[in-house]
């Protein structure tokens, strides 16, 4: 199901970045009205964010009719959020990114919920809703690695607010499509200029063996805009002269509770 409620989209097909975020594989060197009241998890407006770990909350509750947790079982779940670019400057409340995770045995959920000024899609994907170049439109991403010790390795996802998306598998020299069984859920909410998704990734396609005392590293990061200069933000800022996600030493932990 590539979305649910009512959707509308205020812009088509646009030009290629060019900026892309993906021109990068790694080597092996290498405030507006209306915003919202910041709790925990909360960016550090003066600079970068300095919050290093995330939690994911083990749900053992209901499951919705499409497979998803119940709506009460996010509150169990910490949020991050973020708002400033990938440097940890130009903080912009309007478009506030937060993230919860819960997690099963089986499946890693997280809920992005995407403040927005403005709504820029593909209109065209693939009969599964798998779309290349995704990033090249406004898109919620997060970078998980669930092997430290291979430094340069993890794998990215991404949905968009029609509900396309992507998986990648990134290695040095290397930037392969993962089909994992990703989920996905996308509702947008045209009066409070939010959009939320719901993206559910089975943990064999994270890890070769699930264990739940291991510490992930793991990223979130927004993209926003039809033209560059587009908004790219971060949770944790990679620093890098231009925008550039693809820095795992910027990477913070995931750990399951």
């Amino acid at each position: 199901m590539l979305a649910q409620g009512p959707c509308r989209f205020d812009g088509g097909e646009i030009g290629s970045c060019a900026n892309s975020l993906r021109g990068f594989v790694p080597t092996s060197d290498g405030e507006a009205a209306g915003a919202p009241t910041r709790k925990r998890g909360e960016v550090d407006r003066n600079g970068p964010n300095t919050d290093d770990k995330v939690a994911a909350a083990r749900w053992m509750g209901a499951m919705d009719e499409e497979g998803f947790p119940v709506e009460e079982a996010w509150e169990a779940a910490p949020p991050v959020r973020f708002d400033a670019d990938w440097r940890g400057l130009h903080a912009d409340a309007a478009r506030e990114t937060e993230v919860r995770l819960l997690w099963t045995p089986r499946t890693l959920y997280l809920r992005f919920l995407a403040r927005y000024r403005s709504i820029t899609v593909f209109s065209d994907a693939d009969a599964s809703g798998w779309r290349d170049h995704l990033w090249e439109r406004d898109v919620c991403e997060v970078f998980l690695q669930s092997d430290p010790t291979e430094a340069r390795r993890y794998k990215e996802f991404e949905v968009a607010p029609n509900g396309f998306w992507i998986g990648l598998e990134i290695a040095p020299g290397k930037k392969g499509d993962l089909r994992a069984g990703m989920r996905r859920r996308v509702e947008m909410d045209d009066a409070a200029r939010r959009w939320r998704a719901v993206v559910a990734l089975p943990m064999n396609s994270l890890a070769e063996r699930f264990d739940p005392t291991a510490v992930w590293r793991v990223n979130f990061f927004r993209v926003e805009g039809a033209a560059e200069p587009r908004f790219y933000s971060a949770w944790r800022a990679t620093g890098t002269p231009e925008p550039n996600f693809h820095v795992p030493e910027a990477f913070g932990q995931l750990v399951f509770e």
